[in-house]
């Protein structure tokens, strides 16, 4: 709850700064390592916004893979169960690219 109470308060503020009132939509992306659960986001959400001029808005959100980058043969890859090697080469030289991500990516507003 925490974190969409957070999330929330940066929506109000962008809101207020913009003299809107009413929220319609508002799209969110969420990093497989970031430990936040869609549903769990959701369903604070709704809770949040439960009640106040914001209740009905839409709720979207973007899972963002744990995705790799390898510096020895430059390939990108799905990294899963945390692997540290390449795939492709084999490679210890590996960076996670994606998958840290916790972003309201836009809002939808009256």
């Amino acid at each position: 709850m925490s974190i969409t109470r957070s999330m929330m308060e940066i929506v109000r503020e962008e809101m207020d700064r913009h003299g809107v009132k009413s929220l319609k939509r508002l799209k969110v992306r969420i990093g497989e390592l970031t430990a936040v659960e869609p549903e769990a986001l959701r369903f604070c959400f709704e809770a949040y916004v439960k009640g106040t001029p914001l209740e009905g808005a839409v709720l979207e959100i973007e899972d963002v893979p744990l995705m790799g980058w390898c510096a020895q043969c430059s390939a990108e890859f799905r990294m899963e169960y945390f692997l540290r090697a390449c795939p492709e080469c084999e490679g210890a030289s590996v960076t996670k690219t994606t998958g840290h991500e916790l972003d309201i990516v836009s809002m939808e507003a009256e």
